[in-house]
């Protein structure tokens, strides 16, 4: 299966500005990449990539006064079958996990593991364990949570949607890998493109996805809140603790968005 990604968001900066973005598909996506992965700007700029500390393609920029436009297209192979299942997969015991999972483990900035501990405990504490825990956690976030765009906040936490039982994807994955923590599973959020593909109509507007991974047995395994079902053409681009590892850009200075789209389409 190939699909067609890509986005364009508009800045409107009253004076220049660094930007670091976050809008290439991640390193370990890259075999799959057809041809070459595209970044243009308008008006064109200099522009570095450097890798961050979780493995992630960062863009450095200084974003100049008045309207600047990024433009991104890649298209890429992909297998075209839905997310793996596999509820088999154990939770290992704190004590044999690796060094690298600890902090997956720990509360972050909208993952506050310390307002939700007893209510993870109490719901998710006793009973299945592994797969099944996690996938509980999912059913729940799924249920717990009304979505909707204009319940968006950029600024709400876990805990936070817990409480208002609204939100937009990365409310789900917050809460649900907030949860993950707090009854000892390793779990990392993650943001990228996913499409309809597979999916019926009607088709909601596009944008980019947030879901998490979990580690069990010995390797990272995806799991997705909001749309609580495999899913086919996730295209990964971020991963991190939470959403501030992940921000599509961060803005070093006043700038208001002044466009935003995102794309993905099956090519036939």
């Amino acid at each position: 299966m190939r699909i067609s990604a890509g986005c364009q968001i508009a800045y409107d900066c009253p004076q220049p500005t660094p930007m670091l973005l976050m809008i290439s598909p991640h390193p370990s996506r890259l075999p799959d990449l057809l041809g070459p992965h595209e970044m243009r700007f308008d008006p064109p700029i200099p522009f570095r990539d450097y890798t961050d500390g979780f493995g992630n393609t960062c863009t450095r920029i200084v974003a100049p006064a008045g309207r600047l436009t990024i433009t991104t297209r890649f298209e890429v192979q992909d297998s075209g079958w839905p997310d793996d299942v596999t509820p088999a997969a154990w939770q290992r015991p704190i004590e044999q996990l690796p060094d690298e999972m600890l902090i997956y483990l720990l509360g972050s900035r909208y993952c506050d593991t310390d307002k939700l501990t007893d209510l993870a405990w109490s719901l998710f504490g006793q009973g299945a364990s592994g797969w099944d825990r996690v996938q509980a956690i999912c059913d729940f976030a799924h249920n717990h949570i009304a979505f909707g765009y204009e319940h968006a906040s950029a600024t709400r936490s876990a805990s936070e949607a817990f409480h208002d039982r609204r939100g937009v994807c990365r409310d789900y994955a917050h809460l649900a890998v907030a949860l993950c923590r707090c009854v000892n599973l390793p779990a990392r959020y993650c943001t990228g493109y996913l499409g309809d593909i597979g999916m019926p109509p009607p088709y909601g507007p596009m944008d980019f996805a947030a879901w998490f991974e979990v580690y069990l047995d010995d390797r990272w395994h995806t799991f997705d809140a909001r749309n609580n079902q495999p899913r086919i053409g996730r295209i990964l681009m971020a991963r991190g603790r939470d959403a501030t590892d992940v921000a599509i850009a961060t803005t070093f200075g006043p700038c208001m968005l002044a466009g935003f789209q995102v794309f993905t389409d099956e090519l036939v």
